[in-house]
């Protein structure tokens, strides 16, 4: 496509606009004029194609300065813009993420796509509390990439590969859409610029196939539901030459039957009878450490909670453990033997008695209240 037109008349910025300038001016020409937004409007389609032409110039620096001296910036046979020019990654950036171009304007300049990275794995791992409190060894088998050991992972008998006839090399194909020369990776290659002569028959040229690996795991003390441990290198392979994956194992602690957790605090609710809670008693309680003994003063009340320093969680990563606390839960008996009900009576007729003797109990309230 070739114009007569002023390109900096077109873009609507001065001969001495900076490259930024003329692609601001270029980006809202695009906005405003692009198909998609002007569907069967040829003037704004042919405004647009005016746009993308100057832009195409003056958006390369060297392009613009034979077009400042000449008049010109020598385009492309038959017109248009140069498929290898570096303007297409102006526009992958202008436009891309604009109307969803992507892949459309990439890889435009060409060049092999680099070695991908092998996939990251996930592994789902339940541990009980007392696993969590002190850590373990755990064997795992992870199913995954690995390299073929017939081909080493290059995919062929021979371990060669030629260059793809389809790209040249180049990782890409271009082609013309509309009044765009555009690019999109090579379907032969795959973007790697490079295919497999004598394809192996172990793997049928993929480089890898898939396996069953054993790990030993180092699961350390402290670990909580939601803690994620990395394996680096320990996911799929990559195809040829790339790195691997890692491997990512998410942890999920099962509840405990009498100890909650509370980041690394530990919780327990411990039952009491009245007398005991009356008379006061000594405690003992079956932790993960062995047995620990609570002292429990006379008089204590329902719901009172005792805390017992250092004897929850480790903390993970750092040094020391959370507390443990225990509750009191002071439980009335439902059915009483003869016995304990003439001691209960008798326990009642001397609350009684004392009630009386200080003025009872209402009387001691409305005297406080008084």
């Amino acid at each position: 496509m070739t114009s007569s037109s002023d390109y900096y008349e077109v873009l609507g910025v001065s001969r001495n606009a900076t490259q930024e300038e003329v692609k601001s001016a270029y980006r809202k020409a695009a906005l405003k004029y692009h198909p998609d937004k002007n569907p069967g409007n040829k003037e704004a389609e042919e405004k647009f194609k005016k746009a993308s032409e100057a832009y195409s110039v003056l958006g390369d620096p060297e392009r613009r300065a034979r077009y400042d001296r000449f008049g010109t910036a020598d385009a492309a046979p038959g017109g248009g813009i140069p498929w290898d020019s570096d303007v297409f990654a102006d526009f992958s950036d202008l436009l891309g993420g604009l109307f969803g171009f992507g892949d459309f304007f990439g890889g435009g300049r060409g060049g092999a796509r680099p070695p991908q990275r092998g996939s990251d794995l996930r592994y789902d791992l339940r541990l009980s509390l007392e696993e969590a409190f002190s850590g373990k060894e755990e064997t795992l088998t992870i199913p995954k990439e690995e390299p073929c050991p017939a081909c080493h992972g290059t995919g062929s008998t021979s371990g060669q590969r030629i260059t793809c006839s389809a790209c040249r090399g180049r990782g890409t194909v271009a082609f013309r859409q509309g009044f765009f020369t555009v690019s999109r990776t090579c379907p032969q290659c795959r973007g790697e610029g490079e295919i497999v002569k004598d394809p192996c028959g172990e793997c049928r040229g993929r480089g890898r196939r898939r396996a069953q690996k054993t790990l030993k795991v180092k699961i350390p003390a402290g670990v909580d539901s939601g803690s994620r441990l990395r394996i680096g290198g320990e996911g799929d392979a990559a195809e040829r030459t790339g790195p691997p994956g890692d491997l990512y194992i998410f942890i999920e602690v099962e509840e405990h039957p009498f100890y909650k957790r509370g980041g690394d605090d530990l919780y327990c609710l411990v039952p009491l009878s009245v007398p005991q809670a009356v008379l006061g008693t000594e405690v003992a309680l079956d932790t993960f450490e062995g047995e620990e003994r609570l002292q429990v003063p006379a008089g204590t009340q329902a719901g009172q909670r005792f805390r017992i320093h250092g004897k929850g969680m480790p903390r993970l990563g750092r040094s020391g453990r959370g507390d443990l606390y225990v509750e009191v839960e002071v439980q009335v008996p439902k059915k009483l033997s003869k016995d304990e009900k003439r001691l209960y009576a008798e326990l009642q007729r001397l609350e009684k008695e004392r009630e009386e003797k200080g003025g009872g109990f209402f009387r001691k309230v409305m005297e406080k209240f008084a």
